[in-house]
């Protein structure tokens, strides 16, 4: 069974359509990547997702159930870090995590939880001095109250520091060998492809892509840059690997020779630096990025409607 099924999904503001017609499904016990430019309409799937606003047409269902008409049990099943959450700065970390056990009905531990995110000291203490990090966490902890089946994450690092933002990863893990589903979504896409098993670009109100990030690299025939250390460097080395198809940037710092080509290309490379006579030492591979990538089908997709490039962010 899915734990998200989006089906035919059109949300519309007057004259401004957030989401057009977007189908999207996300499997259970999968982490799923959710990205896409400002305006792309992430916010509104989320929004839609949790019955916060509603559909104008389409079919949702959130593990099994119909996002409409069984709201309160997708609510206990669900985990959510909202992006801009505020916390009541009168309350401290513990009655924050006491009030979501609460609305759960569950029995999680508050000092338990707030060990899982390393609040434990800051515990009792008032939210209105937690920093922007430690409120982060703070929410992490009452999303992971009851053992959510689905934990929904949006912009989920923001305020972290880099251990804060490993650990947080770290949980995301955790989570899913628990068993639960995890929707990510983020603008540092770096963090979108350590963890997630599966992304989908969201462009315009529509699903423009969607599949692991290997596979969204090989359907947009994206090039790699490769780095090779010769033993010494020919005078037509550059220009032979130049001219070979598939090849489209070549340069060299001393003895090392950096290629940008497709995968196609990369076996005559070595085959002409053998002909010009030189050995190779070293070789490393430098994959396109998952920013190259949403890059490539943001801007294609663009490019399709007629429209200026968007801003590169989720």
């Amino acid at each position: 069974m899915a734990a998200i099924e989006l089906d035919a999904v059109t949300k519309q503001y007057n004259d401004v359509t957030a989401l057009q017609e977007c189908n999207l499904t996300v499997e259970e016990g999968e982490v799923y990547g959710f990205l896409g430019p400002n305006g792309a309409g992430k916010s509104t799937t989320i929004n839609i997702l949790l019955d916060f606003i509603r559909p104008t047409a389409g079919r949702v269902q959130v593990l099994g159930h119909d996002a409409q008409k069984e709201t309160q049990q997708i609510h206990e099943r669900v985990g959510v870090l909202p992006e801009g959450f505020s916390t009541y700065g009168r309350l401290t970390g513990r009655q924050h995590l006491n009030f979501a056990i609460g609305c759960k009905q569950a029995n999680d531990d508050p000092d338990a939880l707030a060990e899982r995110v390393n609040i434990v000291d800051a515990l009792d203490r008032r939210a209105s001095g937690y920093s922007k990090g430690m409120s982060q966490r703070l929410v992490l902890a009452m999303a992971l109250v009851g053992q959510p089946d689905l934990l929904i994450l949006d912009e989920p690092s923001t305020g972290l520091d880099p251990a804060g933002t490993r650990e947080m990863r770290e949980i995301i893990r955790e989570e899913q060998a628990r068993g639960a589903t995890v929707l990510f979504s983020s603008h540092i896409l770096d963090q979108v492809e350590s963890v997630c098993d599966r992304v989908g670009i969201l462009h315009d109100g529509g699903l423009v892509a969607e599949d692991t990030v290997e596979g969204l690299r090989e359907a947009a025939q994206a090039e790699a840059m490769l780095h090779i250390e010769v033993e010494h460097l020919p005078d037509n080395t550059l220009a032979k690997v130049r001219s070979l198809s598939g090849v489209s940037e070549v340069s060299a710092n001393g003895t090392t020779i950096h290629v940008s080509c497709g995968d196609s290309s990369k076996t005559a490379v070595l085959t002409t630096l053998d002909d010009v006579g030189t050995s190779v030492i070293d070789i490393t591979t430098e994959d396109a990025s998952l920013e190259e990538l949403f890059m490539n089908y943001t801007a294609k997709q663009s490019s399709q409607s007629g429209k200026a490039d968007p801003e590169a962010r989720a």
